[in-house]
């Protein structure tokens, strides 16, 4: 007999490190354990099976080949010993043992080990205020909560629901609601935008748009301060700091913390925040134990900073480098760049690195380049506009991040992906900017979107284009900005211009492009221009031709009005 190899948590980097030993190490004895007996499920499948894409739980439990990931499964044809409802209560490091509990009779147990893998995982955040134990009020925190809202949804049972958090799985859930079952659903985000921290303003506030035609309020800067329910226990209401919403259920998803509980009762080391520590092979204060998944913290490849980064996707490369090692084969886990991408109704939405806010946070001196064009070629006849917003550090160049907006497809994933390999290995703008792609008219344009990002980027940081900020631009085109001065340059055909000149007069001014240098010295002298043409491009380059002829005082907008049509502003003219 081999070694005694105990993992404890069966979702994600358990069985991910379980199978692999099994597979380098035949005469190891693997035990497999979990307190539930809904195992090795695709929790960020949830969302989708809430609302029909994915019609049977057990899809999210099954393997390509269309076998149940269950105990019989991981038994028979993994061999694995397998312990479902068995709860870990605590581990002798001294002796290597694990005390279980039987979790339906209460029966206790002890499993001995030579190595030990904690893949505890995450619980989720639930708000304490009044009423957060009325029924009715979730978490999405297992396959068993989401079965009981599909139950309730099925049955007809909900008409009006409220989601809190912004976040990614708020979103998800609240396009669930909305898209098959037709339920009345408000998102509350206690942040001033949706996907705080993740993404940077113009880019959510066309996510919060978007969700707005589909049918989704969105709420930010709100609390909420309290739930009540009916006479029966039932949430009927949810009160913020600003409004009350009727609500037959509310799904709390404010994020997760680490399961690290089991390990800091053990005497493992474990971050402030909970977190169980570990080494770049995954090994945890204690030699003998690893630990992988949501329960760890690792490391930010920007920053240079500790990071917790709970996704499936992260955990399972984790549990290869702790089975790796279990098997004496050398293998590091370095840290993450934070990729992200998710579906919202029929656009998408995705980050890779860091923000604007959190790089401002970490002390960088960012700035971001907003590229918009088509997403392949523009002559080809399915093309649609995708939005890239590069994140650069001004002082040396080095690109912290990308976010990006764009119709759902595989097209915004590609640049994605892309990028973060690129971030990972601490690239600059010139690297981004001469970045070879794949190119076909059908799939991309021959200046692929990330080059073009990268370009604007170049221009940014060396001075050679100046730009007002969306947000600015929107301020004073409300009036909360007083800027006298300011005038609008629209560069487009007259038939578009012409609306906004008649509505705004004191703002607007407009010369088409091509007419530009023939007649630039009719523009009026006392005004600082904010040009303006769909995507910017034009606009950078009149910018670059006045400066030539005296005219200092002009800004670009970045994205032009392709980025404003999108963020639901009272005064966009159709």
């Amino acid at each position: 007999m081999g070694q005694r190899i105990v993992v404890i948590g069966a979702v994600a980097a358990g069985p991910k490190s379980a199978c692999r030993v099994k597979r380098l190490m035949p005469d190891a004895e693997v035990t497999l354990i979990d307190q539930d007996d809904l195992i090795s499920y695709g929790g960020c499948g949830i969302p989708y099976f809430v609302s029909g894409d994915v019609s049977d739980e057990k899809e999210l439990r099954s393997t390509s080949f269309h076998m149940v990931r269950d105990k019989y499964f991981f038994e028979q044809a993994k061999g694995l010993n397998v312990r479902i409802l068995t709860r870990a209560l605590s581990i002798d490091r001294k002796e290597k043992i694990v005390h279980v509990e039987d979790v339906k009779t209460g029966e206790k147990d002890k499993i001995p080990y030579d190595k030990l893998v904690i893949a505890t995982g995450s619980r989720p955040n639930v708000i304490p205020v009044p009423g957060h134990d009325l029924e009715g009020v979730f978490t999405i925190s297992s396959l068993h909560k989401a079965i009981q809202i599909k139950e309730l949804l099925a049955k007809g049972k909900v008409s009006k629901a409220v989601v809190i958090g912004g976040g990614a799985i708020g979103i998800e859930m609240a396009e669930a609601l909305t898209d098959l079952w037709g339920v009345e659903t408000k998102i509350v985000e206690f942040m001033p935008q949706v996907l705080p921290r993740i993404v940077d303003k113009p880019i959510a506030k066309m996510v919060e748009q978007h969700l707005r035609e589909n049918g989704v309020e969105v709420f930010t800067s709100e609390g909420a301060q309290k739930f009540e329910g009916d006479d029966k226990g039932w949430v009927k209401k949810v009160i913020t700091n600003k409004r009350e919403l009727e609500a037959d259920l509310v799904i709390m998803a404010a994020g997760v913390r680490p399961r690290g509980e089991l390990a800091k009762d053990a005497g493992l080391e474990v971050s402030p925040y909970g977190a169980i520590v570990v080494n770049q092979r995954m090994q945890t204060s204690d030699p003998n134990i690893y630990a992988a998944g949501d329960c760890v913290e690792t490391f930010n490849l920007v920053t240079g900073k500790k990071a917790y980064a709970p996704l499936g996707s992260v955990a399972n490369r984790q549990g290869r480098v702790v089975a790796d090692n279990l098997a004496g084969i050398p293998s590091r886990f370095d840290g993450v760049v934070g990729s992200f991408i998710m579906k919202v109704f029929d656009i998408c939405v995705g980050s890779t690195g860091i923000s604007m806010e959190v790089a401002r946070d970490e002390g960088f001196d960012p700035v971001y380049a907003m590229a918009v064009q088509a997403d392949r070629a523009h002559f080809f006849p399915t093309q649609a506009l995708m939005f890239n917003n590069l994140v650069v550090n001004k002082k040396d160049g080095r690109v912290l991040g990308l976010q990006g907006f764009a119709k759902m497809g595989d097209g915004l994933l590609a640049r994605i992906n892309a990028a973060a390999g690129m971030i990972a290995k601490r690239a600059v703008v010139s690297d981004f900017s001469t970045l070879e792609l794949a190119y076909a008219p059908p799939f991309s344009n021959a200046v692929d979107i990330l080059n073009a990002a990268a370009n604007i980027a170049d221009n940014l940081i060396n001075d050679r284009l100046k730009v007002i900020t969306v947000e600015e631009f929107v301020d004073w085109m409300d009036g909360k900005v007083e800027h006298p001065d300011w005038m609008a340059l629209d560069l487009r055909h007259p038939k578009e211009a012409e609306p906004w000149v008649k509505a705004f007069p004191d703002k607007w001014h407009a010369l088409v492009y091509d007419k530009v240098r023939a007649n630039y010295e009719s523009l009026p002298k006392d005004k600082t221009f904010i040009i303006i043409c769909n995507a910017g491009t034009r606009s950078y380059e009149i910018q670059l031709f006045l400066k030539t002829v005296g005219i200092n005082n002009t800004y670009v907008l970045p994205g032009g009005l392709n980025v404003i049509r999108r963020l639901g502003v009272s005064w966009w003219q159709q």
